[in-house]
Formats: C-alpha cells, sequence, structure tokens
C-alpha cells in the first residue's frame, strides 16, 4: 500500500523536552526522597506523566494518595521548562518540508496533555501543517498501547498501512508498531545502540537524514 500520511511523536522528537521532562521529575520526586538513574528513567520514557508517577512511587513505596499532587507538580515544572528552554530538535523544518512537498496528511500523537501541545505546536510554528493532533493523555491506555495512532489514522481519514510514524522512544515504538504502521525511530544520543530499536523499521541518528531513498526502504 502506498504511503500518504505522516505522524509524528512530540517530546524528545519535535523538541528537546525530554531533559526537562527529566529535570522537572527529578526536582519533584526529591521530594519524596528518591531520585531516579538515568537507566531508569529511559525505561518509562514515553510513559504518560500519570503512570510514570504511579510505577515509580510504587516501586519506591510511596503512598498512591500523593499520586495525582507528584503528576501535577511535573506537569506544571515541565510546561514552564518548556516555555523557558525548549527548542526544535534537529530536522524538525526538514521533516516537516519533505513531507509537505509530498502532499503527505500529517498528524501528531503525543502522550502529552493539551497546555504542552499548544505551548509545543505553536513554539515550533507547526500548527498549520497539522491536519489531526491526538493525545494519549485521556485515553483508558497510554503508549505503547496503540490507541492515540489508531485515532489519529481515523482523525485524518488514513489506514494504518499507509502511515509512516516518527518516534524517539522504545514505548512509542512499540505503540506505532502495533497499530500496523511503519516506524521510523530517533533515539537520544546516549541510548541509540540499545538494540530494542532494532524493532523499528528504520533507525536514524536525525530527522535531517531523512530521504526519499530511505523512505523507499520502508
Amino acid at each position: 500500500m502506498q504511503f500518504n500520511t505522516v505522524i509524528f511523536d512530540m517530546d524528545g522528537l519535535l523538541i528537546n523536552s525530554e531533559p526537562l521532562w527529566d529535570e522537572a521529575a527529578t526536582e519533584i520526586f526529591q521530594q519524596y526522597n528518591f531520585q531516579l538513574t538515568k537507566a531508569q528513567y529511559a525505561t518509562t520514557t514515553g510513559m504518560r506523566t500519570k503512570e510514570f508517577v504511579e510505577w515509580w512511587f510504587n516501586y519506591y513505596k510511596i503512598d498512591a494518595r500523593h499520586n495525582a499532587a507528584a503528576e501535577t507538580d511535573i506537569l506544571k515544572k515541565v510546561v514552564e521548562k518548556v516555555a523557558a528552554k525548549g527548542n526544535a530538535m534537529p530536522g524538525v523544518a526538514h521533516i516537516f518540508n519533505f513531507f509537505i512537498e509530498r502532499n503527505f496528511k500529517i498528524g501528531l500523537a503525543t502522550s502529552s496533555g493539551k497546555p504542552l501541545i499548544d505551548l509545543v505546536v505553536d513554539k515550533l510554528g507547526i500548527r498549520n501543517y497539522l491536519q489531526s493532533i491526538e493525545s494519549a493523555s485521556d485515553l483508558p491506555y497510554g503508549k505503547p498501547h496503540p490507541q492515540v495512532y489508531l485515532n489519529c489514522a481515523e482523525a485524518l481519514n488514513s489506514h494504518p498501512t499507509e502511515c509512516i510514524c516518527f518516534e524517539d522512544s522504545f514505548n512509542g515504538l512499540i505503540a506505532a508498531k502495533a497499530a500496523r504502521m511503519k516506524c521510523v525511530v530517533v533515539p537520544a544520543a546516549h541510548d541509540s545502540k540499545n538494540e530494542r530499536f532494532n524493532a523499528a523499521d528504520l533507525k536514524i541518528s536525525s530527522l535531517v537524514n531523512f530521504n526519499s531513498l530511505l523512505m523507499q526502504t520502508l
């Protein structure tokens, strides 16, 4: 089937927000007397904040009554940090122009909620190019569940097999593949050699590197 749709993840793929999520979580979790290692944090990248907090509070035996407050505090800090320090990842203009020139339908499928989505799409100047913006924040399940990708394809009137997805996290990669979509993964440099990313249809080091020859390999 011919590709006609591209769906992008947001955090860590289009904007350099993953270190800012890490900073925010570290600051809040310190209030509960624990701190994640880089390896621990990487295992839950791509999860929704609610699930992220639940996972680590359960792991560190923090009373679940604190979950909602911690989630709210992390989300607030992330929005503040992205507003102050968020920048486009290398190749964002290139990748959007690539698919606009080919008349692809373009969507966004993210685990983040509306406040951060609105901030990022306006900060990057991409709102007018997105025909669908879908969030997993209020869905029954977030990534690695495929629902947010399936919802985005449906909103774009596209069949899943017509879609190419771009992701930076393993949870997002699994979500895209579970939706029966092709997935191009752009891992963070420190995690690029992780063998689990071999599950992707294509792995590249930067959005800048994607081109028509690589698309033909999908």
